[in-house]
Formats: structure tokens, C-alpha cells, sequence
């Protein structure tokens, strides 16, 4: 098995952290009951969600921009820049953060366009052909 390549590693971690964000985004509000019996909100608190929309804005940008710099084609980003407008919303707007449901759904929502822009950019830079057309 050939080594990753920064790029595609990148990538691979965004794609998985952002589903797996949607899926804990989804499994929410039946988990929601439970957190305060473990004592999680205590020591993760809200700054905790903040961080990690930081996290995957930061990973997700520096990876798109480096894919676009290859491919050329703005089908990822066009599924990245809506995902994280709608994380960002989901963590900022409080009438939407203090709604449990409607709050999971928009994360749910916002994780998976994130996860799917990092599986795009994926698959672009894989199916990139260097040729006299090339930018770099």
C-alpha cells in the first residue's frame, strides 16, 4: 500500500471527523438525557462545539484550497462553503444552539456537507491527471 500523501490524508481525517460529527449531531437529542447522569457537559461545555467548528473550518479550508490548487474544479467547495456556514449558525445563532432538536438537525446537516466536500475533494484529487494542461 503506497504511503498517504498529505493532501489525501488531510482529507481522509476531515471526511471522517465531519461524519462522525453529523452522526453524534443526529444521535443528539437521544443522548441529551444522558449527559448530565456522566457529568460531560461539566467539563466539555459549549466552548468544546465551538472549537471543534473552529477545527474543521481551519481543516477544512486549508484542504480545499490546497485540492482546488490541483484540480481546478469547485464541486467540493461548493459542498464545503454551505456546510460550514450552517455549523457556524448552528453554533453562533443562540435561538437555533438552544434548541436541542433543531440544533442536531442543522449540525447533522452541516457535518455531513463537510464530511461530503472532503469525500469530493478526495475523489477529484485522485482522478487529477497531470498533463500539459496542467496549473502547477
Amino acid at each position: 500500500m503506497p504511503p498517504l500523501r498529505p493532501r489525501s490524508l488531510l482529507d481522509r481525517i476531515g471526511a471522517y471527523g465531519s461524519l462522525l460529527c453529523a452522526i453524534h449531531c443526529a444521535l443528539l437529542p437521544l443522548v441529551i438525557a444522558v449527559l448530565p447522569s456522566l457529568g460531560v457537559a461539566a467539563w466539555l461545555g459549549s466552548s468544546f462545539e465551538e472549537a471543534f467548528v473552529l477545527f474543521a473550518t481551519t481543516l477544512g479550508l486549508f484542504s480545499m484550497v490546497w485540492g482546488y490548487r490541483r484540480h481546478r474544479a469547485v464541486q467540493a467547495l461548493s459542498l464545503m462553503v454551505p456546510g460550514l456556514a450552517v455549523l457556524w449558525i448552528g453554533v453562533l445563532y443562540q435561538p437555533l444552539h438552544q434548541s436541542v432538536v433543531p440544533h442536531a438537525i442543522a449540525m447533522t446537516i452541516g457535518g455531513t456537507l463537510v464530511g461530503l466536500a472532503h469525500m469530493a475533494n478526495l475523489r477529484l484529487n485522485h482522478g487529477h491527471v497531470h498533463d500539459a494542461s496542467c496549473a502547477h
